[in-house]
C-alpha cells in the first residue's frame, strides 16, 4: 500500500510538472526580451532601410549593427534602445508562453521519453506551435498581421526549437559533452544559426510590410502582398537585400535561447531532485538505501 501511495505521487508530480514549460518558457522570454531588445532594434532598422519604391527609406543610414547601435545613441540618446519595450514583453509573455510550453506539450503527446524523439515529430510540433502561438498573441503585438506573423512564427520555431533538441541530443549521445550548460550554449547558437538562415528573408518582408501598415493612413502602398515585398526587395536590391540584419537577428537568437535554454536545465535539475527525494523515501520505507546521481549538471 506504501509503495502504491509512493509511486501515484511521483505520478501527481510529473503530471503536476506539465505546466511549467508555460511558465519557465513565458518568464525567460520575458528575460530574453529584455536582454536582447536593442540588438532586435537594429535588426528593424537595417531591414527597412535602402528600399528603392520608397523615399522615406531609401536613405542607407546604417552600415552595420554596431554602427546602428551607436547611430541610434548618439541621436537619439541610451534611452531609445529600449524605446517599445513594453508591449515586446507584453508579447512575449504570451507568444513565449505558449510557444514552448505547447511545443513541449505537443511532443509529450507524441512521444513519453526525449530519447524517442525524431526529426520529424520536432519539426511538426514546432510549426504546430509556432502557428498557434503566434496567430494568439498576435493581438498584443504592435504591428499588426496574423497571416505574417503565423508565416515566420512556423519557419522560425518549425526550424529552431527541433534544431536545438537534435543537436543537444547528438552532442550527448557523442559522448563529446554530458548534459552540461556548455552544451545548451552550444546547441542554443547553433539553432539560433540555422534559425536566422531560414528566418531571415521573410523576417524582412514582414518587417517591411509592417512598418508600411504603420506609416500608411490611407496613402499609397509600396507593396502588394508578401510576394511582390519579397520579389521587389530582391529585384532592386539584389538577394542579399533577403538577409539584412541577419547578424544582429543570430546574436538576438543565440543568447535568447541560451537564456530560454538554461531556465530548462534548471527545471530538470529540479524534477530530477524531486524525484529523487521520493526515491529515497521509497528505498527507505523499504529498507533499501540507495541514491542515483544521475542529475543533471547545473
Amino acid at each position: 500500500a506504501l509503495n502504491h501511495y509512493l509511486i501515484s505521487e511521483k505520478e501527481a508530480i510529473m503530471s503536476a510538472l506539465n505546466w511549467k514549460p508555460f511558465i519557465y518558457g513565458g518568464l525567460a522570454s520575458i528575460t530574453a526580451e529584455c536582454g536582447t531588445f536593442p540588438i532586435d532594434l537594429t535588426k528593424t532598422r537595417l531591414q527597412v532601410q535602402g528600399q528603392v519604391n520608397d523615399a522615406k527609406y531609401k536613405e542607407i543610414r546604417y552600415r552595420g549593427m554596431v554602427h546602428a547601435l551607436v547611430r541610434i545613441c548618439r541621436e537619439e540618446g541610451l534611452k531609445a534602445l529600449y524605446s517599445g519595450i513594453a508591449p515586446a514583453m507584453l508579447r512575449q509573455a504570451s507568444y513565449g508562453t505558449i510557444k514552448i510550453g505547447t511545443y513541449q506539450s505537443l511532443k509529450r503527446m507524441f512521444v513519453e521519453h526525449p530519447e524517442d524523439e525524431t526529426l520529424m515529430i520536432n519539426v511538426l510540433c514546432g510549426i504546430l506551435s509556432g502557428v498557434i502561438s503566434s496567430s494568439i498573441a498576435n493581438p498584443t503585438d504592435v504591428l499588426k498581421g496574423v497571416s505574417l506573423t503565423a508565416q515566420r512564427a512556423a519557419i522560425v520555431v518549425g526550424v529552431e526549437l527541433p534544431v536545438y533538441d537534435l543537436t543537444k541530443k547528438h552532442i550527448i549521445m557523442s559522448g563529446f559533452m554530458g548534459d552540461t550548460v556548455y552544451t545548451h550554449f552550444l546547441s542554443s547558437f547553433t539553432c539560433g544559426l540555422v534559425g536566422a538562415l531560414a528566418s531571415n528573408p521573410i523576417d524582412v518582408v514582414r518587417t517591411r510590410m509592417m512598418n508600411q501598415r504603420g506609416q500608411q493612413h490611407g496613402g499609397h502602398s509600396n507593396y502588394k502582398g508578401t510576394l511582390d515585398c519579397l520579389l521587389q526587395t530582391w529585384k532592386n536590391e539584389g538577394f542579399f537585400a533577403l538577409y539584412k540584419g541577419f547578424w544582429p537577428n543570430w546574436l538576438r537568437l543565440g543568447p535568447w535561447n541560451i537564456i530560454v535554454s538554461f531556465s530548462k536545465v534548471c527545471k530538470s535539475a529540479k524534477v530530477a531532485i524531486q524525484w529523487q527525494v521520493l526515491t529515497v523515501s521509497q528505498n527507505a520505507q523499504c529498507g533499501k538505501w540507495h541514491v542515483s546521481t544521475n542529475i543533471p549538471v547545473l
